[in-house]
């Protein structure tokens, strides 16, 4: 194994992506199931996300579902991938960590982004615009000073203030110079992009502030790995996800993933197409030797210390192979009892 790959944190984040022919209520809780096989695994972390009005999603409520996830674990990390904070007070996300990190001690994850909705539909019922997002770090310095008992309301958050709940920012966008000047840890992604991802990286560490979270740069990077025993069975991984987002991409909306047999059944315009294929591109997938040299590169490349695995696919069987073969290559702790 390589020394840098054994160097590394390997952690989940799951979307809750609802399948066709199941229903959400199937897809939140195929998101728990994940996570204690994650754990089980040895992984370091297992992330959940915040969606609204989405079809093919069904996570919309990340602390209500970390606190199922964290529930049915023991010792596996669980956090947000993350809370989209301007859609929300930021005190009210403070309270919702604070009870979070209260009922599970030393296992919770801030991750924190700045989408304020999908359509223009979903912004309206969440009474935001797109102009939120613009006040994403002077909303991360008021969430922070919840914990810190800064804030210059004189009012105290309760169960929050005096609690340390690990902060992270998805680099969306100006997401790396905010988690830079802020001093956090950031999260960036994603892995088809490697030129982009490491100027990111790269100016992240440049303008790095150490700060009472972090002491130096910490950088995960995360994407989709598929793993699996050719590079045909990786690559049919990858297509229910890839259709959903080229589909997304042509009509707006954003479906339940599909099997990958129908998928390759179907007509598709040229622009539809395009996205398609784009979507299958750039992937880490492919066989573990395949996977280990692709990890090894964007590893040396980026210097990050976590890798955050996306991966969503209709297999559930198929996807959970994936994260198996992915713990052994990496020499996760538990990897070798499950093969």
């Amino acid at each position: 194994m390589s020394s840098v790959i054994a160097a590394t944190r390997f952690s989940v984040l799951d979307r809750s992506r609802v399948r066709e022919g199941h229903t959400a209520p199937e897809a939140l809780r195929d998101t728990v199931d994940l996570a204690r096989e994650a754990e089980r695994l040895g992984y370091h972390r297992f992330w959940v996300a915040e969606h609204h009005g989405v079809p093919g999603v069904a996570g919309s409520a990340p602390t209500v579902l970390a606190a199922a996830v964290a529930g049915a674990t023991r010792t596996i990390r669980v956090g947000t991938g993350g809370v989209m904070l301007p859609n929300h007070r930021p005190l009210v996300v403070a309270e919702q960590f604070g009870v979070l990190a209260s009922l599970f001690p030393d296992r919770i994850d801030m991750g924190l982004g700045r989408s304020v909705g999908f359509t223009d539909g979903v912004r309206k019922a969440l009474g935001r615009d797109k102009g939120d997002a613009e006040d994403f770090a002077a909303q991360i310095d008021e969430l922070l000073g919840w914990f810190k008992g800064t804030s210059p309301t004189g009012v105290h958050a309760r169960p929050p203030e005096g609690l340390t709940v690990p902060p992270f920012v998805l680099a969306m966008g100006g997401g790396a110079d905010i988690a830079a000047r802020a001093g956090l840890p950031m999260v960036i992604g994603d892995l088809r992009d490697r030129d982009r991802m490491r100027r990111g990286v790269d100016r992240y560490r440049e303008q790095f502030r150490p700060s009472a979270w972090a002491d130096e740069p910490y950088v995960v990077v995360s994407g989709t790995v598929a793993v699996a025993d050719t590079p045909g069975q990786a690559r049919r991984l990858l297509i229910p996800e890839a259709w959903s987002m080229a589909y997304s991409r042509t009509h707006g909306t954003f479906p339940p993933l599909p099997p990958a047999g129908r998928v390759e059944s179907l007509a598709m315009s040229d622009k539809e197409r395009g996205f398609y294929e784009a979507g299958l591109t750039g992937q880490l997938a492919g066989t573990e030797e395949e996977v280990e040299r692709e990890l090894e590169a964007v590893l040396k490349d980026t210097g990050a210390q976590e890798v955050l695995v996306t991966t969503s696919t209709y297999d559930r069987q198929a996807l959970l192979d994936s994260y198996r073969r992915l713990a052994a290559l990496a020499g996760l702790d538990g990897s070798a009892a499950r093969r």
